[in-house]
C-alpha cells in the first residue's frame, strides 16, 4: 500500500542552481537583443552586431557609432585644426628655452636716455619760460639775486623743476619695464594657449543596454514542486495509516465475537 512508499527525493541544489544560472543568462541575452536597437539619425547612426562569443559561449556584441557625411567633415576639420595648433605650439615651445635662458634686464640705459631726451625737449622750454617770469616778478618786488628772499624763491622753483623731471623719468621707466615684460611673456602665453587648445578630449561612450527582463524563478519552481510532492506524500501516508487502523479495528472486533461462542 501507499504507506510503504518512499518520500520524494529533494531537489539537487547544484543542478537547480546551474539550471537557474542558465535561465538568467538566457534572459539577459534576450533582454540585450531587445534593447540593442539600431538608431538612424540625421547626425549619424548607431548599430549593434555580434562579434563572437565569450569563453562560456555567451554572445559577444559591439556597438558602432558613425557620423553623417556633414558631421564627419566637421569632425575631421576640427581634428586637423587641433593637430595643426598642437604642432605650432610644439614648434614654438622650442623657443621657451632661449627665452628663459636670457635674464630680464629692467635697467635699460637706452630707454632712460630716450626719456631724458623727450623730457628736455618738452620741459626745458617750459621751465625756462617760467624761470624768466619768476625773475621778472622778483625784480618788480625789489628782490634781486644774492638776497635771502631770492635764494628762497628760486630754491623752491628748482625743487619743483627737479620733481617734475624725476616724476617723468619714473613714469617713463615703469612703462618701459612693462613693455619689456610684455615682450618676454607674450610668446610664452601664446605657446600655452596653443597647447591648451590642442588637448585630447575623451570620447563619449555609448551606454550599453542593461537587462530588465525578470529571469525565470527556476529554483522557486523546483521548491514548489517538491513541496507539492511532499504534501501529496504526507496525505497518502495519513490515508494509509487511517486505512490500516480501520482494518486492525475490524480484526479485533471479529476476534472478540468469536471468543463469545467458545
Amino acid at each position: 500500500m501507499g504507506g510503504g512508499d518512499s518520500p520524494p527525493p529533494a531537489p539537487d541544489p547544484v543542478a537547480t542552481a546551474k539550471a537557474q544560472a542558465e535561465a538568467n543568462k538566457s534572459t539577459a541575452i534576450t533582454q540585450y537583443g531587445l534593447n540593442a536597437t539600431n538608431q538612424v539619425t540625421p547626425g549619424g547612426n548607431l548599430t549593434y552586431k555580434q562579434i563572437g562569443t565569450w569563453p562560456d559561449g555567451t554572445p559577444r556584441f559591439e556597438s558602432t557609432q558613425s557620423l553623417s557625411p556633414g558631421q564627419q567633415g566637421i569632425y575631421d576639420t576640427s581634428e586637423q585644426t587641433q593637430q595643426q595648433i598642437g604642432q605650432i605650439g610644439l614648434d614654438q615651445s622650442k623657443r621657451i628655452g632661449s627665452l628663459l635662458s636670457s635674464p630680464v634686464s629692467l635697467g635699460n640705459e637706452a630707454s632712460e636716455a630716450r626719456i631724458n631726451e623727450l623730457a628736455r625737449k618738452r620741459l626745458d622750454p617750459m621751465f625756462a619760460e617760467r624761470r624768466a617770469a619768476l625773475d621778472n616778478k622778483l625784480a618788480n618786488q625789489g628782490i634781486y639775486p644774492g638776497s635771502e628772499a631770492y635764494k628762497t624763491a628760486t630754491g623752491q622753483f628748482d625743487q619743483q623743476e627737479n620733481d617734475a623731471y624725476n616724476q617723468l623719468l619714473l613714469t617713463g621707466r615703469g612703462q618701459a619695464n612693462q613693455e619689456l615684460l610684455t615682450e618676454r611673456n607674450q610668446p610664452i602665453n601664446e605657446i600655452t594657449a596653443l597647447m591648451s587648445g590642442s588637448q585630447v578630449s575623451q570620447p563619449s561612450w555609448i551606454n550599453t543596454p542593461q537587462s530588465q527582463v525578470a529571469p525565470v524563478d527556476y529554483m522557486g519552481a523546483e521548491q514548489n514542486k517538491y513541496a507539492g510532492q511532499m504534501n501529496a506524500y504526507n496525505q497518502d501516508q495519513a490515508s494509509s495509516r487511517a486505512n490500516m487502523g480501520g482494518l486492525y479495528g475490524l480484526g479485533a472486533s471479529a476476534a472478540m465475537a468469536a471468543a463469545m461462542f467458545f
